[in-house]
């Protein structure tokens, strides 16, 4: 029993370095330094994207519109943040209330989070191009410093990944508002009649979400200097299979930051593996999507293997 269990948890640290081992043995020169750092140079935008789709994932929604509030973020930080960034700042604060103000007409409605945010994935694209109607703009000069950072040893996505999940993993694992948020999704009824409130929980989780796609904005803007309105739409995808990678559920509360992030790498590494095979860009989304159901028929398998013991 503890030892299916343990393999379960093990899943997505198997996946990715099953996907590592693949891409070494098809490309030798990429177990370095360098070529490590070129193929996880987008891991970090992808990570925190996937970040910000667990906490809406934590309280049983789903978030559809996460990709173009990615490109958003990143067209107000390309004009807005670089000409002004008083300005800059207070638009990018908020985005981040809106996204808690989402989070609070959901459940004050009860409305289904999926229609909501589909939506909602208009509104921010229809946004990003009035900002920024061709791609364009410029990155601020601290941000692109930042991301271009070089850390002896191991590459910088790597320590990042590391520190964001890490960071997650304590405050959402062993806290007691990480008890109160997961409580949210496992058992919403017995949180409300312990006295807390679902309102302002799922506030709280919609508006981390905002965070962490506003960063994730910000370190994609970073790593590419200009803007573009669709330059993150397939990040919505990314960040749904980084998180069902990772371990985690729809139902339940029952996620894992670290593993998210993991999944988000594993993510990563498999785009650059099919470009190695020479895998055409339109076949690559496919393919990944026939990573996460191996994945998850193993974690299935496995499950089931738990129930019947």
């Amino acid at each position: 029993m503890i030892g299916r269990r343990f393999l379960r948890q093990a899943l997505p640290f198997l996946s990715l370095a099953v996907v590592l081992a693949a891409i070494f043995f098809v490309q030798p020169r990429t177990m370095s330094y360098f070529g490590l750092n070129l193929m996880l140079q987008y891991a970090v935008p992808i990570a925190l994207a996937t970040i910000a789709q667990m906490f809406v994932i934590t309280v049983n929604d789903l978030d559809l519109s996460i990709g173009p509030f990615v490109g958003l973020v990143g067209s107000i930080a390309a004009t807005l943040l670089y000409d002004d960034p008083v300005l800059g700042m207070a638009a990018l604060l908020a985005c981040i209330a809106a996204y808690g103000a989402v989070g609070a007409l959901i459940h004050s409605r009860n409305l289904p989070s999926i229609v909501v945010t589909l939506g909602l994935s208009f509104v921010w694209l229809g946004i990003s191009v009035l900002i920024l109607p061709t791609p364009g703009g410029n990155a601020p000069g601290w941000l692109k410093w930042l991301m271009a950072v070089q850390i002896p040893l191991v590459p910088f996505p790597i320590v990042a990944a590391i520190i964001i999940g890490g960071a997650v993993q304590l405050a959402l694992m062993y806290s007691s508002f990480g008890v109160i948020a997961r409580g949210a999704g496992g058992n919403p009824r017995a949180l409300a009649r312990a006295g807390w409130s679902m309102l302002w929980t799922k506030v709280a989780m919609y508006s981390l979400a905002g965070f962490f796609g506003v960063l994730s904005g910000l370190s994609l803007l970073g790593l590419t200097t200009s803007a573009d309105a669709h330059v993150a739409d397939r990040y919505t995808l990314y960040s749904i299979a980084g998180v069902i990678l990772g371990g985690g559920e729809f139902i339940g509360g029952r996620v894992s930051p670290m593993g998210a992030v993991v999944g988000a790498l594993t993510l990563a590494l498999a785009g650059s593996f099919l470009i190695f095979l020479r895998i055409s860009p339109d076949w690559q989304i496919g393919a990944q999507g026939a990573i996460l159901i191996v994945v998850l028929a193993l974690r299935a398998a496995v499950t089931l293997g738990e129930a019947r013991r």
